[in-house]
Parts: structure tokens; C-alpha cells; sequence
């Protein structure tokens, strides 16, 4: 009894670090969000961003309106909670140029719109072979190498 309850323990306690690490991803969810250096608009703007870019939640301010944010450089700032979303994946090129494709392989010919550089941003659409098909703010589409992105 005691080695299932033991177990059973285990389980849930992995379930909920899961859960926890997964709702810490956040993705901005309009076209500009202004990063801030504290949880409100009377602090100074950092750095403007634009949709899909991937953050890593590691707080929030005392009223919840206001989340701390971790980007793919490792550094913090603070952004508006309604300006963010949990409810898809996002990436960002982690990489000075990457190689934008038509397919998941170095065999498909790059797209227009390649080479993505550094801090381009994209919702995450589907993953072959570490590859990920990706999806821009206008709709475009294209297949980068996994190791070249930072996702959450």
C-alpha cells in the first residue's frame, strides 16, 4: 500500500511541475506589445516586440495585471497580461540568419522570404523530423531547423 501511495505521490507531483513549466509559455498575441522595466505603464519602455514572440512567465505583479517575462536572451521585463497568450506555441530565431524553407529538410528550396534573422518571431504550426513549420504575422509560412529556434 505504502509503494502505491509512493508512486501515486510521484505521479502527481511530476503532472503538476508539467503543467506548471507548460502555462509559464506565453506568446505575444497582438502586433507591437511594449516590454517595460516594471509591472505598469508609468515604467519605461525597454523594448517593443511584435506577435508570436515567445516568453517564459517567471512572476506576475502583486495584481495580476502585469506579468514578468523571461525572452530568448535571458533577459526580464515586464508586459500587460492581456497582451499575451498561452493558448498556442511560439518561436523565435535564436540565430543571427536562418534558412527559411518550403518543406522540412536542406533538400527543399528556401521561400522568399529567407533568410529569417535574429529575433523574427512565428506561431508554431506542426514539427517533422526537427523541423518545425512555422506561420508569420502575415500569414506566411515556411519550415526552419529546430536548433535554430528558441520555443516555448
Amino acid at each position: 500500500m505504502k509503494t502505491r501511495f509512493t508512486i501515486f505521490s510521484t505521479t502527481v507531483i511530476v503532472g503538476v511541475l508539467i503543467l506548471a513549466s507548460s502555462a509559464a509559455a506565453l506568446c505575444v498575441n497582438v502586433s507591437k506589445a511594449n516590454l517595460r522595466s516594471g509591472p505598469g505603464k508609468n515604467h519605461e519602455v525597454t523594448w517593443q516586440v511584435y506577435m508570436y514572440m515567445p516568453f517564459e512567465k517567471v512572476g506576475e505583479s502583486t495584481d495580476k495585471k502585469w506579468y514578468a517575462v523571461k525572452d530568448c536572451d535571458g533577459d526580464t521585463y515586464w508586459i500587460h497580461r492581456n497582451l499575451v497568450t498561452s493558448r498556442y506555441r511560439c518561436a523565435v530565431v535564436r540565430v543571427d540568419k536562418a534558412r527559411l524553407r518550403t518543406g522540412p529538410g536542406t533538400r527543399f528550396p528556401t521561400v522568399k522570404e529567407s533568410p529569417a534573422r535574429k529575433h523574427y518571431t512565428y506561431r508554431v504550426i506542426s514539427s517533422k523530423n526537427g523541423w518545425l513549420r512555422l506561420r508569420d504575422e502575415w500569414n506566411d509560412t515556411g519550415w526552419i531547423r529546430k536548433d535554430l529556434l528558441w520555443i516555448k
